[in-house]
C-alpha cells in the first residue's frame, strides 16, 4: 500500500518496530478522525513487520457489548499454545474466551495474555495490531492496556488505532500520535492516483471539501448523486454529499449517542451558520436539555465558542446530515425555520425549502427574495443555487422558467458559465427561447460571444435586441453584437449590427442619447468590404470618461480604442470598472477588463504592470473557463514576449491562441497571434519570416484577416517589406495609415505615418519625416514605438555618415529599450551605436600582417560565413545587395581568400585564422 505524505508517521512506526526487534517493546496509539488514514498506517506496520508474528483484531460496534469478543479474534490463531501457560492462567483465559466454564478475573486474564505473547516473542518479535480500538469491548480493552504497559523488556509492539486522544481510559499513559489531514500537495497526489480520470475542477473541489481526509479523497470523486432530499442552502452552500463509507465512518459515533444528542447533532448540521442560540431554541421541543449539550460537547464532534458552534471536521457535519433519515431532516429544518430571528427571511426560506417535498409557491417566493439579498451582497453563486431551488418548488412552468433564467444570469455574473448554460437550457425547455432571452437579458448570445463562435453570437444578439426589456438592455446587446462581428473580422455583419443598434429608441434616456453617437463613430471604421471609411463625425471630447458608470459591454475593444487614439480615457474607465467588478465578484467581466488593461499598459510602456494584469486575468479566466478571455490575456503575454525576444514564450502563447480562435472563427485573436509572431521575427532580423506572418492580416478570407489588426500591424509590415525591397507591399500600407491619421488625428497614426514615409522616401528627404514623427505631440507617450522611430532614424543618420547625430538617436533608443526589457532591439541599437562610434576594428588575419576589417565588413563576413545570401545579408543590415557585394570583395582581399567556402572556414573567435578542411 502506497502512503502519500505520511513520512513522519511511517518513520515513527518503523522506530517502534525496530526497537521491538531489539528487545525494547512498547505500545503506541494512532488516533484521529474517521477516514484520516490510521488503518493505512496500521497496514504499513503489518507489512513492515514481515519477520514478526502478527496478532490482529478490529473493534466492532456490533460486538462492543460482548466481553472479550475482540480478544477472541486476536488470539484465535494461537489457541494451540494455551497449554503452555501456567494452569491458573490457562484456565482463566479459556474461561474468558468461552472455551470452558472456569471462573475468571481480569488480572489473571491480563497476565495470561502477557505470558502467551511473551512465549511467542521468544521465537520471533510480536506485533499486536488493533484497529478501531474505540469499538473494542471494555474487557478486551483493559486486557490490551495491561499488555501494552508491560512489554518494555521484550520484543513486542502493541499498535492501536482509535478516534480519541488516549489521555484517559484503558489506553491512558501509552504513547500517542495524532494523525492529521494530508497537505494539499499530498492530497492531490493521492486523489490523482485514486481517480486518474478526474478533471482539474473535480480535483480542486474534492481537495477543498475533503480537508486532507484520505477516505474522503477516495470516495468523494465517485459520488455523482445528491443525497435524498435537498441539503440546506446556507451561507457556505450545499453540504458535500458523502457516500456510504464516509457516512458510516462519521455517523457511527452519532448513532452511539442518546436520541436527544443525535437530534442536537442533526439540528447543528442542518443549521449551517453555527448559531448556538438558534440551535438551542430549535431543540427545546426535542428534549434537548443541558445534559444533552454536555454529552454532545464531550464527544468532541462539536466545539462551542461563545455563541458559535463548529463541527470538528466539515465531513462530520456532512456525515451526520447525510446519515439521518429524510423525515428527520425535514423536521429539523422546520424547527430551525421557526427558531431563526424574525428578520432572517433568507435563513427561514432556506430551511423551509430544505423541508419541502412538493411544489410550494410561498416557499419559492421566499427563496426568490433571499436570492435578491444574495445579489445585493454580491453572492452570485448562492443566488443561483437559491433561484434554482425556487424554480424546483414553483407550481407554474412559466414561473419556474423565469426563476431559472434569473439563476442563469446570476451564475454568469459570478463567472460560472457552465452552470449558466445549463440553467438556460432548463429554462428554455420550460418557457421557450424568446421568453428566456427576455428574462435573462439575452444571456445566450453573451455566453456564445464569451465562449463560442462570434458569428453565431452575432445572430443570437441581433435577434434578442428586439425582445429584451428596456432601451439600455437593447443597446448593450447591440454593442456586443457589433463587437462579435468585429471579433469575427466581418465588416458586413458589423455594419448590420451597427444599423440595428443606432435604430434603438432611447426612450428619452439622456445617457443613451449621448452614447449612441459615440458608438456610431467608434464602430463606423470600415465599410462592408473592410476599407477605411474616409469621413466620420469627430469624437466628442470627454465622452469616453463618462462611460465610467456604464456597463462593461458598452466599452469598445482595446485595439479599436488604440486605433482611435483614445486609450488614455479608456484606461481610466477600465480601472473604474475593475473596482466595481471586483466588488460584485463578476469574475468573467473582471478577467476581460484585466486583459484589456494589459494591452493599454503595454502601449504606455508599463510592461511590468501589463504582465501582472494579463497573468491575473489569465488565472481568473481559466478558473471560470472563459476561453476567449484567457486567449486575450495570452495576446498581451505574447506581445511582451515578442518585444523581449522570448521566442519560446511567443510560440507557446500564439499556438494556444490559434488552437482556440481558429476553429471558432475569432479572427481578431488569430490576427493578434500572427502579428506577434511577425513582430518576433522582425525584431530578430528575419524580415521574410515576419512578412509571411503579417501579410495574411490584410488577405481577405484568411483565418487571420482583420482590418483593425492589419492597420495596427502596418508599421511592422512596411518595415519588413522595406528591408526586403518589396515595393508592392509598402505603398498601400503607408496610404492606409496616412488615411487613418487624417481621419482620426490619432497620435500613433500620425507618428507611424511619418515614420513609414521616411522609410519609403529614403535619402535626404527621409530626415524631415523622421523629425516629424518624433515631433508629433504625445509621441513619447508610446515609449516602445518612440524608441523604434529613434532607432530607424539613428540607422539612417549613420548610413549618411552623420555619426555624432546618429549616436544621439541610437543611445536614446537603446536606453528606452533597456528600461523596457526589449532585448533584441536594444542589441540592434547598441550594435548600430558601435558602428557609429568606431569606424574601424583592427584585426590580425593569418595571411596579412596589418590588414584590418571595418566593423561593417566584419558583420557582412560573419553573416556570409553562416551561409546567408547577399540579399538576406542586405535585409538584415538594412543595406543594398550591391553594397554587400562591395564589402565581401574587400573582405576577400584583406583576408587573402577567394570564395565563401574559405570564408566559412575562418575562425572569427580565434584570431581570424583559416581552419584546416574538416576541422
Amino acid at each position: 500500500m502506497e502512503l502519500f505524505g505520511r513520512h513522519a508517521e511511517a518513520a515513527a512506526l518503523d522506530r517502534l518496530l525496530d526497537r521491538a526487534a531489539h528487545g525494547s517493546g512498547s505500545g503506541l496509539v494512532l488516533w484521529g478522525e474517521p477516514g484520516i488514514g490510521k488503518t493505512a498506517l496500521l497496514e504499513h506496520a503489518v507489512e513492515a513487520a514481515s519477520d514478526a508474528t502478527v496478532l490482529r483484531c478490529r473493534g466492532s460496534r456490533m460486538e462492543a457489548g460482548l466481553a472479550f469478543a475482540a480478544l477472541h479474534e486476536l488470539l484465535w490463531p494461537v489457541m494451540d499454545r494455551l497449554d503452555r501457560l501456567a494452569a491458573p492462567q490457562a484456565a482463566a483465559l479459556r474461561g474468558a474466551l468461552g472455551l470452558s466454564r472456569d471462573t475468571t478475573n481480569r488480572f489473571l486474564i491480563g497476565a495470561a495474555v502477557l505470558s502467551l505473547v511473551s512465549d511467542l516473542a521468544r521465537e520471533r518479535p510480536v506485533l499486536v495490531a488493533v484497529d478501531d480500538a474505540q469499538w473494542v469491548d471494555e474487557a478486551t480493552a483493559h486486557c490490551l492496556g495491561f499488555l501494552a504497559r508491560r512489554v518494555a523488556n521484550g520484543p513486542v509492539a502493541v499498535l492501536l488505532t482509535g478516534h480519541e486522544d488516549p489521555a484517559s481510559g484503558p489506553w491512558e499513559g501509552l504513547p500517542a500520535l495524532e494523525v492529521v489531514g494530508l497537505a494539499d500537495d499530498d492530497a492531490r497526489r493521492l486523489l490523482v492516483a485514486a481517480a486518474p480520470g478526474a478533471d482539474e475542477a473535480l480535483v480542486d473541489r474534492t481537495i477543498r471539501a475533503a480537508g486532507g481526509n484520505p477516505l474522503a479523497l477516495h470516495e468523494l470523486p465517485t459520488i455523482d448523486h445528491e443525497p435524498d432530499g435537498d441539503p440546506p442552502l446556507g451561507r457556505s452552500g450545499d453540504l458535500t454529499p458523502v457516500g456510504p463509507r464516509l457516512r458510516r465512518a462519521f455517523g457511527s459515533r452519532a448513532m452511539a449517542m442518546t436520541p436527544p444528542a443525535r437530534a442536537l447533532l442533526l439540528l447543528a448540521a442542518a443549521e449551517d451558520r453555527g448559531d448556538r442560540h438558534v440551535v438551542h431554541r430549535a431543540g427545546a421541543d426535542w428534549g434537548v436539555d443541558t445534559p444533552t449539550w454536555d454529552e454532545v460537547l464531550r464527544s468532541g464532534l462539536i466545539r462551542a465558542t461563545g455563541a458559535r458552534l463548529e463541527f470538528r471536521h466539515p465531513l462530520i457535519r456532512a456525515g451526520v446530515y447525510d446519515g439521518a433519515p429524510f423525515l428527520d431532516r425535514q423536521a429539523a429544518h422546520r424547527a430551525l425555520a421557526v427558531a431563526v430571528p424574525r428578520d432572517a427571511t433568507a435563513e427561514r426560506a432556506w430551511h423551509l425549502a430544505a423541508a419541502a417535498d412538493t411544489v410550494d409557491e410561498d416557499v419559492a417566493t421566499l427563496l426568490e427574495q433571499a436570492a435578491e439579498q444574495c445579489l445585493q451582497r454580491s453572492a452570485g453563486p448562492m443566488a443561483a443555487r437559491t433561484l434554482r431551488r425556487a424554480a424546483e418548488l414553483s407550481p407554474e412552468p412559466a414561473e419556474a422558467a423565469r426563476r431559472l433564467a434569473a439563476a442563469a444570469r446570476a451564475a454568469w455574473d459570478a463567472g460560472d458559465a457552465e452552470a449558466a448554460r445549463q440553467l438556460l437550457d432548463d429554462a428554455e425547455r420550460l418557457g421557450g427561447e424568446l421568453l428566456v432571452a427576455r428574462l435573462s437579458g439575452g444571456l445566450r448570445g453573451i455566453l456564445e460571444f464569451a465562449y463560442g463562435m462570434p458569428e453565431r453570437a452575432h445572430r443570437y444578439l441581433v435577434c434578442d435586441m428586439a425582445v429584451v426589456p428596456g432601451a439600455r438592455g437593447a443597446v448593450e446587446l447591440g454593442t456586443v453584437a457589433v463587437r462579435a462581428a468585429w471579433s469575427a473580422g466581418r465588416p458586413d455583419l458589423q455594419q448590420e449590427a451597427l444599423q440595428r443598434l443606432l435604430a434603438v429608441d432611447t426612450d428619452g434616456d439622456p445617457a443613451l442619447s449621448e452614447l449612441l453617437p459615440v458608438l456610431r463613430v467608434w464602430w463606423s471604421c470600415y465599410d462592408q468590404t473592410g476599407e477605411v471609411t474616409p469621413t466620420a463625425p469627430e469624437m466628442a471630447s470627454g465622452t469616453v470618461s463618462r462611460l465610467g458608470t456604464a456597463a462593461w459591454e458598452l466599452l469598445p475593444p482595446v485595439p479599436l480604442a488604440q486605433a482611435w487614439g483614445i486609450e488614455g480615457s479608456l484606461l481610466d474607465v477600465l480601472r473604474e470598472q475593475a473596482v466595481h467588478l471586483r466588488r460584485r465578484h463578476e469574475l468573467t467581466a473582471l478577467a476581460l477588463v484585466l486583459a484589456q488593461t494589459a494591452v493599454l499598459d503595454i502601449a504606455a510602456g508599463r510592461w511590468d504592470a501589463a504582465e501582472t494584469a494579463a497573468a491575473d486575468g489569465l488565472r481568473l479566466a481559466e478558473e471560470v473557463g472563459a476561453d476567449h478571455v484567457a486567449t486575450q490575456c495570452r495576446v498581451s503575454l505574447g506581445a511582451l514576449a515578442a518585444a523581449r525576444g522570448d521566442h519560446r514564450t511567443v510560440d507557446e502563447h500564439t499556438t494556444q491562441i490559434l488552437q482556440v480562435s481558429v476553429p471558432r472563427g475569432v479572427r481578431g485573436l488569430s490576427a493578434s497571434a500572427y502579428l506577434h509572431r511577425g513582430r518576433a521575427a522582425l525584431f530578430d532580423g528575419r524580415p521574410q519570416d515576419a512578412l509571411s506572418h503579417l501579410m495574411p492580416l490584410a488577405e481577405p478570407g484568411h483565418e487571420a484577416a482583420h482590418p483593425t489588426c492589419a492597420l495596427l500591424a502596418a508599421m511592422d509590415t512596411v518595415e519588413s517589406a522595406v528591408q526586403l525591397g518589396n515595393a508592392d507591399v509598402v505603398e498601400p500600407q503607408v496610404a492606409m495609415v496616412e488615411t487613418w491619421a487624417q481621419r482620426t488625428g490619432a497620435t500613433w497614426a500620425r507618428t507611424i505615418g511619418h515614420r513609414l514615409r521616411a522609410l519609403v522616401l529614403g535619402g535626404p528627404a527621409a530626415e524631415a519625416s523622421f523629425q516629424a514623427a518624433l515631433d508629433v505631440a504625445g509621441a513619447a507617450d508610446y515609449p516602445f514605438e518612440y524608441a523604434r522611430t529613434r532607432l530607424l532614424y539613428g540607422e539612417w543618420l549613420r548610413r549618411a555618415r552623420r555619426r555624432a547625430d546618429a549616436r544621439i538617436q541610437l543611445a536614446g533608443a537603446a536606453e528606452i529599450f533597456d528600461r523596457l526589457g526589449a532585448k533584441p532591439l536594444r542589441a540592434r541599437a547598441l550594435s548600430e551605436l558601435a558602428l557609429a562610434e568606431s569606424p574601424r576594428v583592427r584585426l590580425v588575419p593569418s595571411r596579412t600582417d596589418e590588414a584590418g576589417l571595418t566593423t561593417q565588413e566584419l558583420r557582412v563576413a560573419r553573416l556570409a560565413a553562416k551561409g546567408l545570401t547577399n540579399r538576406e545579408i542586405a535585409a538584415h543590415l538594412l543595406i543594398s545587395p550591391r553594397t554587400v557585394g562591395h564589402h565581401l570583395a574587400k573582405v576577400y582581399s584583406k583576408l587573402g581568400i577567394t570564395s565563401r567556402a574559405e570564408l566559412a572556414r575562418i575562425d572569427f573567435a580565434g584570431g581570424m585564422r583559416l581552419r584546416a578542411a574538416g576541422d
